[in-house]
């Protein structure tokens, strides 16, 4: 129970982290968010949770191709908020996200990736 309540601490420790810098910087706070902190720690906790190599190996693979259909929403939440305000904005880019994933997942099925 313990290591789960580490787990917990460090990863929101880094949320919090990336949103106090954000505050401060917006350059900084973009830097540290576009890491992929999430996907190391998850590969950390997967490897001290003795996973195997290939389910390892196999997160890394699909969050590499579950980011590209994401992009599309970074450059789409700047230029609707102006417009639309927060929340609007905010659910136009999760559905921008959907489409662009469920696109994505479509033309990279043709070339043998299953996303879906």
């Amino acid at each position: 129970m313990a290591w789960i309540i580490i787990k917990y601490l460090l990863t929101a420790g880094i949320v919090v982290l990336v949103s106090e810098l954000a505050k401060r910087s917006d350059k900084l706070g973009g830097l540290v968010a576009a890491l992929p902190l999430v996907t190391v720690l998850t590969l950390i906790w997967l490897y001290l949770e003795h996973q195997s190599t290939e389910k390892i190996s196999n997160h890394a693979w699909y969050t590499f191709w579950y980011v590209v259909p994401t992009l599309p929403m970074f450059l789409a939440f700047p230029l609707l908020l102006p417009r639309f305000g927060f929340w609007p904005t905010l659910i136009c880019s999760c559905i921008v996200t959907m489409i662009s994933f469920g696109l994505f997942a479509l033309c990279m099925r043709r070339f043998g990736i299953e996303l879906l």
